[in-house]
């Protein structure tokens, strides 16, 4: 019998935790079935609050809890705020995982880097369909101001805001169950999104 994987997740915020944590359990799930002999039971991921400090310090401090915790595999997130993922690798990832790999105690020193382009909001664009179907919206992508390639869209968030908005105004106050926010969105689109589209 194979060893459990337990997998961890360190983020910059807790809407990235709902999207993230579905893509990640699915990302491994696929990887174990479609790369290895040996198929190992994905156990749900463990959230890893971050604290205040550098990010060389939060990833410091994951990874010493990580292995307090049995993690295996410890995902670091951090948006890149750019066009690319460079800066964030050169600046941020790179140090941070070279620190640990440097520490004398103990620590999950198997980590993955999670570095979406722009912010996590802008792998929520990545299937337009998808989030038009969680808006329950019949509107066209440009009348969403959704046209766009969701990595060239500087504030992702402020877009699906506006999407939502967008959706939502022709639909009589009296009908609106609720009002429907972009924090209502991340976990559904996080479950079904195909993970091919990211």
């Amino acid at each position: 019998m194979s060893r459990p994987l337990i997998l961890g997740l360190m983020t910059e915020g807790v809407t990235d935790v709902r999207f993230l944590s579905s893509v990640i359990e699915r990302t491994f799930e696929e990887l174990i079935i479609t790369e290895s002999d040996v198929l190992p039971e994905v156990y749900s991921i463990q959230v890893i609050e971050s604290v205040p400090g550098s990010f060389t310090e939060q990833v410091l401090r994951a990874a010493t809890i990580a292995y307090e915790s049995g993690i295996t595999i410890l995902c670091v997130h951090t948006d890149a705020d750019s066009k690319t993922d460079k800066a964030s690798f050169d600046n941020k990832i790179n140090p941070a995982f070279g620190e640990v790999a440097n520490l004398t105690g103990t620590a999950c020193r198997t980590l993955v880097p999670i570095v979406p382009v722009q912010m996590t909001e802008a792998w929520m664009l990545a299937d337009i369909d998808l989030l038009k179907e969680e808006l329950m919206t019949e509107k066209s992508t440009e009348s969403l101001k959704l046209s766009r390639q969701p990595e060239n869209i500087a504030n992702p968030k402020e877009v699906i805001k506006t999407a939502v908005a967008i959706a939502q105004e022709d639909i009589p106050k009296r009908r609106k169950r609720y009002e429907l926010t972009i924090a209502d969105l991340y976990l559904p689109i996080g479950q079904k999104i195909p993970l091919e589209r990211l």
